[in-house]
């Protein structure tokens, strides 16, 4: 018997069984399908790159969309972290809050609580930056965020392409205005004996309180189902190699399994579309129609160019020397060419002038990055990626049948509205603008795989090889209404004792990256949760009637 049961170890899971298990009197489990996240490929910042491209793995979801109609019938590619510190310790490590509009769109929308001002103090809280404290930077928290470490001289030259596109050099994109182009900040580890490792949350939050006795990690169980006892949430179902097993919650469940997997998750457990789960032989225990709806994502369109300069990371005799050489730099001191985060430069713009924030998302990256680095191209080469910020097309996710080995079903329905089209349209060519542009025009030799150069065929070549930069969110939406999943406080509709404390609760995708938001939903979760434990005022869920219907 634990106090609290936590499905998931990724960037919400870790931070939240941490956080919780300060408290000596708390007895927390976190159950993970994963491993335990230490791999020297989860820690060498680069090597992120031998993970993503492989499909189903210890260290790799590996999913894939259903055929997507907006991208010509092709299945979509949708890599997460497998093992503790989820897709923290796989992604890119670009520390991104997005805009601060985001979040006040959020309490607008009936989110009480998550307006910009009331969510900053839990981005502070989680943050020890290596410029310093500030009104809108924190230091002292688990999470390391460093200054780019290794960056190539080739992302001055972006930077100044982009000026005479008309977007400004900005030196911090989470400081007071977000527009503009530079180099990114990221989640390494800037100080300490971890110095130059990949600053998951496993490494931040979890694997240095693993000694604490009120806190029991379970590594490679598979949650199939959340146990009730009426509605009330008391344990989980897990499955371990192939043993069956489960573990009691006295206080609550939580599911921090991800966008893809909290959803499938609750309809597994009897909690979503009443009809729909009947139709699959699951029992409805609470109708909640929009679990596994309201699926957003960032989706991305790439330019290819060869280069003539060598200092990029390449298949190419050179830069595997100078590879060989920087992994003995690395374990020596922590330094050089494999704290890359192959994206290190990026800006945020308007298509339109009228807009109130930027839409299009800028990745430079200093490799030759096709396919989830899954197809591979001899000799130097630098990309540039381009992404819708606030998507309007909505997906879904749904089950493949009722058991749970079965991956879910995933749809992003990437394109399905024409505004999609047209902003990533527009921010197609400004990106080849800014690639065509004087001071990196001087290192293309060709463009690889050319795409099209008037709006037609532009937009064909977008659809035939866009994909996700990796943001699911908003499938356990959030909000005040009937509809939402979960409530402000996260707690499960219509149960009681279970909440979901992940990025799958986004009502709405924010203007970045999704890894910083993320772990601050989880802190300022374990706060309301602890809150809730003191106050026997509060009742311990969500008093909002749903009664299962067909």
């Amino acid at each position: 018997m634990f106090d609290y049961v936590i499905v998931g170890g990724g960037s919400a899971g870790a931070v939240l069984a941490a956080r919780l298990s300060e408290d000596p009197a708390i007895r927390v489990c976190l159950l993970e399908a994963g491993g335990d996240g230490r791999s020297i490929l989860m820690r060498v910042p680069m090597a992120a790159a031998a993970i993503v491209p492989g499909h189903v793995s210890s260290m790799n979801w590996g999913f894939e969309t259903v055929p997507q109609r907006g991208l010509g019938g092709r299945r979509g590619y949708q890599p997460r972290g497998k093992g503790l510190g989820g897709s923290s310790s796989v992604n890119a490590m670009l520390y991104v809050r997005g805009h601060r509009t985001d979040y006040d769109d959020w309490a607008a929308r009936g989110c009480t609580g998550w307006s910009f001002e009331e969510v900053l103090p839990y981005f502070l809280k989680a943050e020890d930056n290596q410029r310093g404290g500030g009104p809108l930077h924190g230091t002292g928290g688990p999470l390391q965020v460093s200054d780019a470490p290794w960056v190539r001289s080739i992302n001055q030259d972006f930077i100044a392409a982009a000026a005479e596109n008309g977007i400004p050099r900005n030196d911090d994109f989470n400081g007071t205005v977000q527009d503009g182009a530079g180099v990114y900040q990221v989640t390494q580890f800037w100080h300490g004996p971890r110095l130059g490792e990949r600053c998951s949350t496993a490494a931040a939050y979890l694997h240095p309180v693993l000694d604490r006795p009120n806190l029991t990690v379970v590594t490679g169980a598979h949650a199939t189902r959340v146990l009730f006892e009426g509605r009330r949430a008391v344990g989980v179902r897990y499955r371990k190699g192939r043993v069956e097993d489960q573990v009691e919650a006295g206080r609550e469940v939580i599911l921090s399994a991800g966008a893809f997997l909290s959803p499938q998750l609750l309809m597994l457990s009897g909690i979503g579309p009443a009809a729909y789960l009947k139709a699959r032989g699951i029992e409805p225990l609470a109708h909640s129609p929009d679990v596994g709806r309201n699926l957003q994502d960032h989706l991305d369109f790439t330019l290819w160019y060869r280069a003539r300069t060598k200092d990029l990371v390449a298949l190419a005799p050179g830069s595997m020397a100078a590879m060989s050489a920087g992994i003995g730099e690395w374990r020596r001191h922590g330094t050089g060419r494999l704290r890359t985060t192959f994206a290190e430069s990026g800006a945020f713009f308007r298509t339109r002038p009228n807009l109130d924030r930027p839409d299009v998302q800028l990745h430079f990256l200093i490799a030759l990055v096709d396919d989830h680095a899954r197809k591979m191209h001899l000799g130097y080469g630098y990309s540039c990626h381009a992404c819708v910020l606030r998507p309007h097309s909505r997906g879904e996710v749904r089950l493949a049948s009722a058991d749970p080995a079965d991956m879910p079903v995933i749809d992003p329905r990437f394109l399905w509205d024409e505004r999609d089209q047209q902003v990533l349209l527009e921010g197609a060519k400004r990106m080849r603008s800014i690639m065509e542009s004087e001071p990196l025009k001087r290192h293309i030799r060709e463009e690889l795989k050319p795409a099209g150069r008037d709006d037609d065929s532009l937009l064909e070549t977008i659809r035939q090889r866009s994909d996700t930069i990796y943001h699911p969110v908003g499938t356990c939406r959030m909000g005040s209404d009937q509809n939402a999943v979960v409530d402000p406080k996260l707690r499960v509709r219509g149960v009681e004792g279970l909440r979901v404390v992940d990025a799958s609760i986004m009502p709405t995708l924010i203007g970045g990256n999704t890894n910083a938001p993320t772990i601050m939903i989880a802190e300022k979760a374990a706060d309301m949760i602890r809150a809730a434990s003191r106050d026997e005022r509060e009742p311990a869920y969500s008093t909002v009637s749903s009664k299962a219907s067909p």
